[in-house]
């Protein structure tokens, strides 16, 4: 496999997972949810009514319930979990084999069949409960529900979308191995990743796309996962490769993580934008060079793992921290004039997502 990645840090940020880790808390994610599910969005710390719910960021949330319980399951006691496993279960529509994605907060769907992402994202979820959930009745019922939604995800042509069903069916494959189709589905959009990139990728540009935009490092995590899953180099290194590469386009000359910013995101032959900068993308981050540790036995990659956390705690163009220290909020981003002081549900899962990768990473768990 490649090289190991090389990066130079000041000597300020931790080369290793720091030892005093802060402890998950989970104040802002329960402040955040109602009898129906979890808000998408806050005015400060405030629940935002006005703009409803998502199954995406309810299918984020049950990633994170599943992977809370791994850490600690007294951790659950004070959060409504079952919202969030019972929100994407009523998302999913029978009539259309697919996810509906936005809701009011009247409770009435705002559509009928949601992106081909959220769509995705919540195959992951529901494959995630599927193999973790506390209750083995849960269990079983998003076993069922995985089964039904495999249908719905036939023909994405999104790479994002490509790579959340890619995350769903390993971990589906890891608690249900030798299912066929799970498997052969899973190579197909391996395979529909790496010739993406294969076709857009040159020496100067190593990507999947003419454009650097949100969720990025969730491609590369995708190819290091289904290599490793189907003992195949060819996306394992491509994997390694492209994180690489996206690593270096976001290290600022100081040596900080510079995330790229969703105010016109990274295009060829253009400077990269530097603000509005997301919590999703150092999570996304924290995630694939931890894949990258484990599928190449790399710890080079712990390093750079433990440098895009460093992100949310100020080690960023600002020098701020995104935590709300009273309530284990993640604000919403980092924009020229300083931090969005908001605390909505992507962000603050963001960071408790990236905070539990690195607990369980320092367990030794494969996650």
């Amino acid at each position: 496999m490649e090289d190991s990645l090389l990066i130079t840090v000041p000597p300020d940020l931790p080369a290793q997972p720091p030892p005093d880790l802060p402890a998950p808390d989970v104040r802002q994610l329960a402040a955040l949810t109602d009898d129906t599910g979890l808000f998408q969005h806050a005015l400060y710390a405030t629940p935002d009514p006005n703009h409803g719910y998502c199954v995406d960021d309810n299918a984020r949330a049950l990633i994170a319930a599943v992977r809370l319980h791994e850490h600690d399951p007294a951790l659950l006691a004070g959060l409504a979990a079952a919202r969030y496993l019972q929100f994407v279960i009523y998302a999913y529509d029978d009539a259309t084999g697919r996810f509906r994605n936005f809701m009011g907060y009247d409770r009435r769907w705002l559509e009928d069949v949601g992106s081909t992402d959220s769509q995705a994202r919540s195959l992951w979820s529901v494959a995630v409960a599927a193999t973790g959930y506390p209750d083995p009745n849960d269990r079983d019922h998003m076993a069922d529900v995985f089964g039904r939604a495999m249908r719905g995800v036939g023909a994405f042509d999104s790479p994002r979308s490509q790579a959340f069903v890619v995350l769903a069916l390993d971990a589906w494959l890891g608690s249900h191995p030798g299912d066929a189709a799970a498997e052969g589905l899973l190579a197909r959009y391996a395979d529909a990743l790496r010739d993406g990139f294969a076709k857009r990728a040159s020496p100067a540009w190593r990507w999947f796309e003419r454009i650097v935009a949100y969720d990025n490092a969730r491609l590369c995590e995708a190819l290091l996962v289904a290599g490793q899953r189907l003992s195949r180099r060819d996306l394992v290194d491509v994997g390694l490769s492209s994180l690489r590469w996206l690593i270096d386009r976001q290290t600022a000359e100081a040596g900080h993580l510079t995330v790229v910013g969703n105010g016109g995101w990274l295009v060829p032959d253009r400077p990269v934008a530097k603000f509005d900068q997301q919590p999703l993308e150092a999570h996304a981050l924290v995630d694939a060079c931890l894949s990258a540790a484990r599928v190449s036995g790399d710890d080079g990659w712990r390093r750079a793992a433990a440098w895009a956390f460093a992100w949310f705690h100020g080690h960023n163009d600002l020098g701020l921290s995104l935590i709300d220290p009273h309530n284990g909020g993640c604000r919403d981003g980092l924009q020229p004039a300083g931090v969005n002081r908001n605390q909505g549900a992507e962000s603050t899962l963001a960071y408790l997502g990236a905070l539990l990768a690195m607990h369980a990473d320092r367990r030794g768990e494969t996650g």
